[in-house]
């Protein structure tokens, strides 16, 4: 069953990103577009859904994103894995920066997965409930087709989305993908500058089979 919103989880999570985007900014660590409204806007979703997984996937590092991400996660008490495709070299200084960055919200909430291959970290999670996908990433359409999303409800930033390849008619990716994925109803809207969101949830036909993997996936972890 689909948790019921919280606008409470969702105002305190607005809230601290709000509070946190001038600590990030000072560091300037990031070449992507993204407006502070983005931030806090993808924060108070996430707490408010009461994701408990999140997985982003990023060529950058810790992005605006991972900040939002992170607040939602430390809100609902979830877990954020961060899959970093490119390798870091000096892997304590760079843990040490993503932490005065994250001022904290790291120490039990997030995960940093360096250099791996973004589709073998991404298998090995079922039932996302909320994943972000940076389109510089050279595989981004394939994490699409492969990750395994909660049938009762899951949302996915995409970012860096005009560096997608699109088709004549300027098609998102998405479309691209789920005309080969069957079981899905989605809905995708702008939500910043070479951003979307997109919510999804399995259809009728799909959802017997799923909703049951989603229950044993729940026992596992009772």
């Amino acid at each position: 069953m689909a948790m019921e919103w919280s606008p409470q989880a969702a105002l305190q999570a607005y809230l601290h990103t709000l509070h946190l985007y001038q600590d990030y900014s000072s560091f300037g660590s990031t070449t992507s577009i993204i407006e502070p409204k983005c931030m806090e806007f993808v924060a108070a979703l996430a707490a408010g859904k009461r994701a408990r997984l999140m997985v982003q996937v990023t060529s950058e590092g810790v992005t605006p994103l991972t900040v939002s991400l992170a607040v939602a996660a430390k809100q609902t008490g979830g877990r954020l894995i961060v899959c970093i495709s490119q390798p870091v070299y000096d892997q304590h200084e760079y843990v040490e920066k993503m932490s005065k960055i994250l001022n904290g919200l790291d120490d039990d909430v997030v995960e940093f997965v360096y250099g791996f291959d973004p589709c073998l970290v991404v298998q090995q999670f079922k039932n996302i409930d909320f994943a972000v996908i940076d389109c510089k990433v050279e595989e981004h359409l394939k994490l699409l087709k492969i990750m395994n999303l909660n049938p009762n409800g899951s949302m996915l930033v995409m970012n860096n989305l005009h560096l997608s390849k699109r088709d004549g008619g300027g098609a998102s990716p998405l479309d691209q993908v789920f005309k080969e994925r069957k079981g899905y109803e989605y809905v995708t809207l702008p939500i910043g500058e070479g951003m979307e969101l997109t919510r999804f949830r399995s259809n009728s036909k799909y959802h017997s089979k799923r909703y049951k993997r989603f229950h044993d996936a729940v026992k596992d972890i009772d």
